[in-house]
């Protein structure tokens, strides 16, 4: 009867696994084919002419670099640092298991009421405007959950004894933990970063109405300028655009580079986590 039970969760497993592997080569195969026919050397350096019916996505691809950039930058510290007390400084239960509520509390939100929370305080109240900036903060706000939360999961996986053997030869707290714990950590704290910034870089909602501009020829000289982004590129091409027989390939070729964008930022996070793992042996 054992045999039977783990035999049929194993093979529940494969299953699922399967249908993920599939539904997955399933999109890229659609994708790719409708959009590799408009890739180019020109489509990815040229910017947009004629009313986004020729021309390229240079824009676009330099403002979804910012705000991933950009992202970075506002959530990484916060998301690290709060972890950092939540798990070395809170005293109190109470308020620790307040601030995981909210937190997952924060994580289930709608992105697009994110948006709407960045236009009202970043655009409005703040009046940064429709800007990188204001899309940055909104974004690195939405990705703070993820952030937190992994970050957590990767300083408490740090053994005891390390930081027992650091107090034990005279280190502060704070040492222990930027010259100890932290180190450690990192491929926990990259991974779950990188998960963060590969769903911010695939996000319409938030930035629909705190960064972007559906056409735009030239790029942002400053933190206060809009910005083209290809996942809103995607969108107004395919619900906006005037000229469908030209402007849909350029919605899949784009969708193509945003694809191979979030895989590469993911590989790249892979080969940090694997080559930090192996440098460090306990």
């Amino acid at each position: 009867m054992r045999k039977q039970k783990e035999f049929i969760g194993l093979l529940g497993l494969r299953i699922s696994i399967f249908v993920v592997v599939i539904s997955f080569l399933a999109i890229l195969v659609f994708i790719s084919s409708k959009g590799f026919k408009v890739l180019n050397i020109e489509f990815l350096l040229a910017v947009p002419k004629d009313g986004m019916t020729k021309g390229g996505i240079f824009p676009a691809i330099v403002g979804t670099l910012y705000l991933c950039l950009g992202t970075i930058i506002v959530a990484l510290p916060l998301g690290v640092l709060s972890a950092i007390y939540l798990i070395e400084y809170a005293a109190c239960k109470r308020l620790i298991k307040t601030i995981r509520i909210g937190v997952s509390a924060l994580a289930g939100v709608p992105s697009v009421v994110f948006g709407l929370f960045g236009l009202a305080v970043f655009v409005k109240f703040f009046d940064f405007g429709v800007s990188v900036l204001s899309g940055a903060l909104t974004l690195g706000i939405m990705t703070l959950p993820v952030i937190i939360k992994a970050s957590e999961e990767a300083i408490l996986s740090v053994p005891k004894e390390f930081k027992e053997a650091s107090f034990a030869i005279g280190a502060t707290k704070w040492q222990t933990i930027t010259k100890v714990v932290l180190p450690t950590a990192l491929p926990g704290i990259i991974t779950g970063t990188i998960l963060g910034i590969g769903r911010a870089a695939g996000e319409t909602a938030p930035i629909l109405f705190t960064a972007v501009t559906f056409y735009q020829r030239l790029l942002p000289r400053s933190v206060f300028d809009e910005v083209m982004t290809l996942p809103y590129h995607i969108y107004a091409l395919m619900t906006e655009g005037t000229a469908p027989e030209f402007q849909v390939p350029i919605a899949y070729g784009t969708a193509v580079v945003l694809l191979g964008l979030v895989m590469s930022i993911n590989f790249v996070a892979i080969l940090i986590r694997v080559k930090s793992r192996r440098a460090k042996k306990w």
